[in-house]
């Protein structure tokens, strides 16, 4: 049975979304451009910024089929250091996965 994750990328601070360094913004593209086969492959159900007045943030939702292989995932995410992940099981999803 597979498990589901809300993932929260918190960003370094509220403002980084609107002034991100050049060396930031080539970590996130690294960071999308890692995400982008686990988007097609059904890994990840849903991925992106959230434009939250308080401060933007990313966010994903993920199918697994083990806790290890979710930590596995944001260990190699360049972005993962720069942001710091919350992960966040989820009890239920409907999906038409």
């Amino acid at each position: 049975m597979k498990k589901y994750f809300f993932l929260k990328l918190n960003p370094p601070r509220a403002s980084f979304m609107m002034d991100m360094t050049d060396e930031e913004k080539g970590i996130m593209f690294k960071h999308v451009a890692y995400w982008a086969p686990y988007v097609q492959d059904g890994t990840v159900l849903v991925l992106g910024p959230v434009a939250d007045p308080k401060g933007g943030y990313g966010m994903a939702v993920i199918r697994v089929d083990t806790e290890e292989q979710l930590q596995q995932l944001i260990a190699n995410d360049p972005a993962n250091g720069l942001n710091n992940y919350e992960v966040h099981p989820m009890a239920r999803v409907a999906t038409k996965y």
